[in-house]
């Protein structure tokens, strides 16, 4: 199988993994997924051991990644 036709097919098939969790492989070669906002708590806040971290909000993909259309990729044909 040629390398151009394997590319071809990872861009088809939905990515879902344990570091970045459900996304895709635009054009560019990019994986598209949701990015996750924290706030760093006060000390105050943290009720036990590891709990730094407080919960903002979910950026969808489309709006976390630079738009397909601002990267000037060679490989993609707008």
């Amino acid at each position: 199988m040629r390398l151009s036709a394997v590319v071809a097919k990872m861009k088809e098939i939905p990515t879902d993994d344990l570091a970045f969790g459900k996304g895709r492989l635009r054009e560019d070669g990019r994986k598209i997924h949701d990015m996750h906002l924290f706030e760093v708590k006060a000390p105050e806040e943290s009720k036990k051991p590891w709990d730094y971290y407080k919960f903002v909000r979910t950026v969808p993909g489309e709006k976390a990644f630079r738009p397909l259309a601002d990267g000037r990729c060679p490989l993609v044909h707008l």
